[in-house]
């Protein structure tokens, strides 16, 4: 008789429990997360500069989970192959397994929504304003579109938002000049190492044909003829305008008989090693040193700068505040 009691009272706190969920008594917990989307790269000591950005963003926020992925498939695949190889894994037992199996931007933030993350700041790692950069706020809005027939708490996302470039981008809300500012006041000690060598300073940047960044480049460039007027700054791109022929000019211009010769991008990766430090016939390097001028490669990316990685991490900090997301 007692246990048959004891069922009863059970069965019915059991109902009691369902009832209320089902009355509206169910809340939804909101948590953030930040996702750092970087094009990667295969080359091991390069990733120094993209790990610095994420080991700065899980300083500044220790509670809040912080995510890589890479937008770019060539990579993702090569990493892929190199996870499942043995005899790699044991010659680099260095390299981070999330680095080893890294996905997409997408299929990173959807493991997060799994996990029960529905509040995404996406970073990107980009220095200006380009293609890639603008497919991520595609995702954004098609991420932000989806919604469920049901109440608005079901949604998969709260909010995702997305951070600017280290060179800004348009809109009222952060002006570009701002930025620009910033990012030629934390490349201070490239400057000083070329004034220390008697040379000029030039940037080798990526660039994109498609889309007009190239005016950031040269607001940079120009910025850091005032910061640092004793040392004249170039910066020309792989890609698009400015290019190579341009740095030329402006470097018989200036009268220019020696050259620092930089990265303008996040990794030395296989455009700085190749494209602008290798002696490859058509290298940078080569190509200037062709010109009589006296070459000085220096293989390391932007992101091995803390002042300049910090930028992201500051960028991520003011899209969040923007959208009223609140990171720990």
């Amino acid at each position: 008789m007692q246990l048959k009691i004891m069922l009863v009272v059970a069965l019915a706190l059991l109902c009691s429990a369902t009832v209320s969920n089902a009355s509206g008594a169910w809340k939804v917990e909101h948590k953030n997360a930040i996702v750092l989307a970087m094009f990667g790269t295969t080359v091991e000591p390069a990733l120094e500069g993209l790990l610095t950005i994420r080991v700065l963003m899980e300083e500044k926020y220790p509670e809040t989970p912080v995510r890589i992925a890479f937008t770019s498939n060539i990579i993702r695949r090569k990493w892929h192959k190199r996870a499942d190889d043995p005899e790699y894994l044991k010659a680099h037992p260095e390299i981070p397994e999330d680095v080893l199996r890294v996905k997409t931007v997408l299929a990173t933030i959807a493991d997060l929504q799994d996990q029960g993350y529905d509040t995404i700041v996406l970073q990107p790692t980009h220095i200006a304003m380009g293609g890639e950069y603008l497919d991520l706020g595609t995702y954004v809005d098609g991420l932000m579109r989806m919604g469920t027939v049901k109440k608005a708490k079901y949604k998969p996302f709260h909010k995702v938002v997305l951070g600017r470039p280290a060179l800004g981008t348009y809109g009222i809300d952060h002006h570009y000049m701002e930025d620009i500012t910033v990012a030629a006041e934390a490349l201070a000690a490239d400057a000083a190492l070329a004034k220390k060598e008697g040379a000029a300073l030039v940037y080798m940047g990526h660039g994109n044909e498609h889309f007009p960044s190239g005016g950031s480049y040269l607001e940079l460039a120009d910025r850091m003829g005032e910061l640092y007027p004793d040392v004249v700054t170039v910066i020309g791109n792989v890609e698009g305008f400015p290019g190579l022929d341009e740095v030329k000019d402006t470097l018989k211009l200036h009268g220019v008989k020696k050259i620092v010769l930089k990265p303008c991008m996040v990794v030395a990766g296989d455009h700085a090693l190749n494209d602008m430090a290798s002696d490859e016939e058509d290298s940078w390097k080569t190509l200037l040193s062709a010109e009589g001028y006296e070459v000085l490669p220096v293989t390391e990316g932007l992101g091995k700068n803390k002042k300049f990685a910090e930028i992201y991490v500051n960028h991520a900090g003011d899209a969040a505040t923007g959208a009223g997301i609140v990171l720990k």
